[in-house]
């Protein structure tokens, strides 16, 4: 009876959307009656309200739909939805400055003369439209009451014309900033979470242990990823769109002709060029190059392209005199307080001196210049035309539509999910032969032909939850979550123009003139529809395009993960197995410098750590030939190993589902208490239903295949020699450069000691003033604690560290022990001499040759302990990174 109910949730949806019922309450509405209908079904034909579900009740599912609403709107960590008006105003105001005018009548003279050069313009605005207002209603309008008369009266092709302003005008869905890109990471930030839970449980059942490696989890994403992952494929897109033009101008040059230039190209041509195109070109840059960078998150960035989209339309709605006064303040003040970042400490926190409280005042200076052009750049905006308001009530009233769907999607998905549909869809998915790429085919397919009748923010918000999950957690293909994103949005793309319902379409015919043929709009979007399924199919083939830009952004950034961190081990290792054997030549005749060196100088147990060091990298490159070894032994036996982990895998998985399945059916047990005619009833239907599940899984078990357990041993031997060589390959590499590094560091800061000698001298000076009563303990306290600091600073001092501490503690607190003190005092200075004398002996005898072995290895053997990634090692790492690893064959 659930799948009867999950076809009636399905049918509700369909028949209220169908009459024009609106979105925002079609989605709740059809799950709340189709829950009611259920528990009212249930209690009228069985006795039990909770018969028809697949567990708990009707009260269970609504709050739990209750509780996802919760999730969307009062998580204060989730923040990303934040975007979503700053973006839509940035994009409302843009429009409502005519800038899509502008860019449209410039283009049209830069690129006129070309063959299809009216159409190219069309796209290029499009792009660049796409990264500034993302508004598809408002580019298609303009662009159809501008460029589609004038390719009308060039005797442009209907089909090319209308399909150029059609496709370009989508672009903004997947040209960064974009509110699906945006959307579509919120969702999927929770679908990483569930698929992270999956695939933990799938290493769990498969394994027996009960923790993952972390570097087999699910790579998360953000708006910022998607924004990054987005830009190549956007660019793509782009480019295949101009190709298209280009050829079908050349192959039928009477259907999309060159125009020729009207009027002079001279310098007030050419500074009309500059104003329309630079500023706009600006605020990308600074948008999206915020993001990029990391200066700036998604949200910081739509904060900042909604005040310079003010700031444009301040002097594009303005023109009279002192029109880009206003500008030119926010400008000279962005300017200023960049120049002034650089020559003064603008930290209120750390200022010290009068310089700096200077430069703190000449910064809140020029930021009251850049409030006055802000607000009065606003202030134009509010009182010409009433922009403002106009612009904000149009935000208020799309950023309210989308968080409104978003809530009720949260109760319709908690009805399918009620009716067990997650538990199907997995099922159905998890089962399809092919795999990752078959699940993945169809997820497309079905999001592509539903294009055809819903809004882009209707997929996104009900399909990318349900399929997502089960996308991400498959561990074969172990696809990103940006890659994911990235495709799903591509394809969304297409619900724009794929009619009856592409909206794109609709915009178009409203103010196109009656010459425009309907027909001429289906016919002219057919072939960009498949350049978008070619897109989609290119950037499927190379998930670099959408991985490599934010894995090097995040390698380059200030936040970058050390080498150490799990999720690089694969490819550091890869870095080193090219690298180290290649150096090998160069290490060891640096290890045997130090080894010939003069070891007298250095104490017993630091001579001892440098011999043991040369042994550990000696035996390193001993730990890199087996682990090269052990990952080809793996890699040789994974073709023949891999088509029976796969079956088994399969079959794994639909007994996990077939037990998900049984222990719902008992769980509804219990709601059939008594021996009442219904009770009964219910129990033997739940037993016999347990029954054939039963049946089911076993029958699945006995389908594994023989010899199983003896591949699986045999290749888990494989993998786990390839483990022991990679831990005493780390073992051996790392704790031995980390002894080189420090004795380095401990010989370089002879000098420092030696520095810091004649402080610590002076405390004998302080002990006897505190002991004669002209100092107070309390202010000798102080100046040892600030040595103290100073000597943590140095490398190698921790005993001294402790001898002064116990200097301190002798004059801290209420009786201050003077006598003490001095002799913790002669301690620290007898110890300092000992440290200044060695290291000063070792600066001459050893630390060159020391010195040289720590930094012809730094990037080798010692590169799991460096901070971060050199640049071409990031850049390498990044590149190896982008490519989507099969780790199924651990599980």
């Amino acid at each position: 009876m659930e799948l009867v109910f999950l076809g009636l949730l399905f049918a509700v949806l369909i028949i209220v959307l169908g009459v024009g019922f609106p979105v925002a309450f079609a989605l709740p509405g059809a799950g709340i009656l189709t829950i009611g209908l259920a528990a009212g079904a249930g209690w009228l034909f069985t006795g039990n309200a909770n018969s028809y579900f697949l567990s708990g009740g009707a009260v269970e599912w609504i709050s739990a739909g209750v509780t996802n609403f919760r999730g969307i709107y009062w998580e204060a960590d989730r923040d990303t939805l934040i975007a979503v008006p700053l973006f839509v105003f940035m994009g409302i105001m843009l429009q409502r400055s005519r800038i899509a005018e502008d860019l449209l009548v410039t283009m049209a003279k830069l690129f006129g003369a070309l063959p299809g050069g009216l159409g190219i313009s069309v796209v290029v605005v499009g792009a660049l439209l796409a990264a500034t207002t993302g508004v598809v209603g408002a580019t298609v309008v303009a662009m159809g009451l501008i460029s589609l008369p004038a390719m009308m009266r060039n005797n442009y092709s209907q089909p090319l014309a209308t399909g150029t302003i059609l496709s370009s005008g989508t672009l903004g869905q997947i040209i960064p900033p974009s509110i699906v890109l945006i959307i579509l990471a919120d969702q999927l930030s929770s679908a990483v979470d569930q698929a992270a839970q999956l695939r933990t449980q799938e290493f769990r059942d498969a394994t027996g242990e009960f923790a993952m490696p972390s570097q087999f989890g699910v790579t998360p994403t953000s708006a910022g990823d998607m924004f990054m992952g987005a830009l190549v494929p956007g660019l793509v897109l782009v480019g295949l769109y101009v190709a298209y033009i280009l050829v079908f101008a050349i192959l039928r040059p009477r259907s999309a002709p060159s125009v020729p230039i009207e009027g002079r190209l001279d310098a007030a041509f050419w500074l009309t060029v500059f104003f329309n195109t630079v500023p706009p070109l600006v605020l990308i840059v600074l948008v999206l190059g915020s993001i990029i960078t990391g200066v700036a998150t998604v949200t910081q960035a739509g904060a900042v392209g909604a005040a310079g989209a003010v700031v444009m339309a301040g002097y594009k709605l303005h023109a009279g005199r002192a029109r880009y006064l206003p500008a030119t303040l926010v400008i000279a003040a962005l300017v200023a307080i960049y120049g002034l970042q650089g020559l003064f400490e603008l930290n209120v926190r750390r200022m010290e001196t009068d310089r700096d409280v200077l430069g703190v005042w000449l910064a809140a200076l020029a930021v009251a210049v850049l409030l006055v052009g802000l607000g009065w750049s606003g202030w134009r905006t509010l009182r010409i035309e009433n922009t403002l308001r106009m612009v904000m009530t149009e935000t208020a009233k799309t950023a309210s539509l989308v968080f409104i769907i978003l809530l009720g999607a949260a109760m319709l998905i908690s009805a399918f999910r009620a009716f067990g549909g997650e538990i199907l869809v997995t099922d159905y998915l998890s089962t399809l032969p092919g795999g990752f790429w078959a699940q993945f085919f169809v997820v497309m397919a079905v999001i592509f032909l539903l294009g055809f009748f819903l809004d882009f923010i209707e997929i996104a918000i009900v399909v990318v939850p349900i399929v997502a999950p089960i996308l991400l957690m498959n561990p074969e293909a172990n696809v990103t979550a940006v890659w994911l994103g990235v495709m799903i949005g591509l394809n969304i793309q297409t619900s724009f123009l794929t009619p009856p319902f592409g909206f794109a379409l609709f915009y178009l015919r409203g103010v196109a003139s009656s010459t425009v043929k309907t027909l001429a709009m289906y016919k002219g979007v057919v072939p960009f529809i498949a350049l978008q399924l070619l897109a989609l199919v290119i950037v499927g083939f190379n998930p670099a395009m959408v991985n490599y830009v934010p894995t090097r952004m995040s390698l380059l950034s200030e936040q970058a993960p050390p080498p150490r961190n799990p999720r690089l081990q694969p490819c550091v290792e890869e870095y080193l197995m090219r690298e180290l054997p290649a150096r090998e030549a160069a290490i060891r005749e640096s290890m045997d410098d130090v080894a010939t060196a003069d070891h007298g100088a250095l104490p017993e147990d630091a001579a001892r750590d440098v011999a043991e060091a040369l042994e550990g990298y000696d035996a390193s490159f001993g730990h890199m030939r087996e682990l090269v070894a052990a990952r080809d032994a793996v890699q040789a036996a994974a073709p023949e190993y891999r088509p029976l982990h796969r079956e088994v895998s399969r079959i794994r998985r639909e007994t996990a589902g077939l037990e998900t399945r049984i222990e719902a059916a008992r769980d509804q047990m219990r709601d059939f208490r008594g021996d009442t005619p219904e009770a009964v009833a219910g129990r033997e239907r739940l037993q016999a239903r347990i029954a054939m599940l039963e049946s089911e899984r076993d029958a699945l078990e006995q389908e594994r295949p023989e010899g199983w357990e003896a591949a699986r041993d045999a290749f888990r031997a494989l993998t786990d020699a390839e483990q022991e060589a990679r831990i005493a390959y780390q073992r051996s590499a790392d704790a031995s450069y980390a002894v080189l590094r420090d004795l380095v560091a401990e010989i370089r800061a002879g000098d420092d000691l030696a520095e810091i000698e004649s402080r610590i001298a002076a405390m004998a000076d302080w002990i006897t003033a505190v002991e004669g009563g002209t100092l107070a303990a309390e202010e000798a306290v102080e100046r040892i604690r600030i040595v103290e600091r100073d000597l943590r600073e140095i490398a190698g001092t921790q005993g001294l560290q402790a001898e002064l501490q116990n200097l301190r503690r002798a004059l801290d607190g209420a009786t201050p022990d003077p006598q003490a003190a001095s002799g913790h005092l002669e301690a620290t200075r007898a110890e300092l001499a000992g440290e200044i004398a060695w290291r000063s002996a070792a600066q001459d005898a050893i630390l060159d040759p020391l010195a040289a072995l720590e930094a012809e290895t730094r990037d080798t053997l010692g590169l799991r302990e460096q901070p971060r990634l050199a640049r071409e090692q990031a850049l390498d790492v990044a590149a190896c990174m982008s490519g989507h690893r099969d780790i199924s064959l651990y599980f």
